[in-house]
């Protein structure tokens, strides 16, 4: 993180040591913010923002949910992110969009404190590393459960809502896993701490639905469309905790994660230890949208000349 590089913040470009909130900020006091995590990636053509409008739709459906009126237009924020790309001179990037009720009185209501918002752009490789990417890591079932529904809902992509993720990630780490998966209130798979999971068993992809209280992810939804260009059986539906044990192949994805094979569950060793066929051909699809070998036939890449 160096003072050089840039952060559009409330509508202007700053250096990326003066892009700071006062103590009183209500965001870090209740946990109201929204955000979005956003990948840039490099292709033959230029930088490409891989699914920009859906992402920013997503940031603008967190906010009505939380009745966030955010000061500036969609098409303002859409622009920002790709501004900050270009005033970086990045080839590739993650993109961290994120929204907040700023500085003001103390309360919960947070009607009185202002709606703030800036993009940052930064440098960010595999989330659980190149090495997993290729070879798969090895996870635990979490002591935490997912949110229920009817408490904080789960649509939303709200700072408050990753209290649950960091539990979720640190008791994996701690006890030497790269990463954690919880269950639903319901006791059925939901989905890690930061990722979708899909689990192949006998050739058909399964996934939990919407209503395991996951965050319907936007990488979730394009390798669901991929599977389904791939003429694979994709399923969305509940499923149980040993189902992860009886996995020809379990993979996470995200827009951090991308998509990562798991090597083994509780030590639990999933297939042979290694990434399987569909999880290979699935990467294989999904990472040739940007390097130009495979055609982006949905509109999914969003390019910044």
């Amino acid at each position: 993180m160096t003072s050089e590089k840039l952060i559009w913040f409330n509508g202007v470009m700053v250096p990326w040591s003066q892009a700071n909130v006062h103590v009183m900020t209500h965001a870090l006091h209740y946990g109201s913010s929204i955000f979005e995590g956003i990948r840039a990636y490099s292709t033959p053509d230029s930088p490409a923002i891989f699914r920009l409008g859906l992402h920013m739709r997503r940031l603008w459906d967190s906010c009505k949910i939380y009745r966030m009126d955010i000061p500036f237009s969609l098409a303002e924020l859409t622009q920002a992110c790709k501004d900050v790309v270009t005033v970086n001179n990045y080839a590739k990037c993650f993109l961290r969009p994120l929204v907040w009720r700023g500085e003001g009185p103390l309360g919960l209501d947070g009607n009185a404190n202002p709606i703030k918002a800036m993009v940052l752009a930064m440098e960010w490789d595999a989330y659980l590393g190149p090495d997993g990417l290729k070879n798969g890591v090895d996870v635990m079932v979490s002591s935490w459960s997912r949110l229920a529904a009817n408490t904080i809902p789960t649509m939303a992509k709200a700072g408050g809502n990753y209290l649950s993720s960091t539990l979720i990630k640190s008791e994996a780490l701690r006890n030497g896993y790269a990463e954690g998966i919880a269950m639903d209130i319901n006791g059925y798979v939901a989905e890690g701490s930061g990722m979708n999971l899909f689990i192949v068993r006998d050739g058909v992809i399964y996934t939990p639905p919407a209503t395991a209280s996951i965050l319907s992810g936007i990488t979730r939804d394009s390798i669901i469309t991929i599977a389904k260009d791939l003429k694979m059986d994709v399923r969305e539906t509940n499923i149980q905790r040993e189902m992860l044990y009886l996995a020809d192949e379990i993979f996470f994805t995200g827009t951090a994660a991308e998509v990562t094979p798991v090597r083994s569950v509780d030590k639990v060793i999933v297939g042979t230890g290694m990434r399987g066929e569909l999880t290979e051909a699935i990467q294989s699809r999904f990472f040739g949208l940007f390097d130009g070998s495979v055609e982006d036939k949905h509109g999914w890449l969003d390019y910044v000349k």
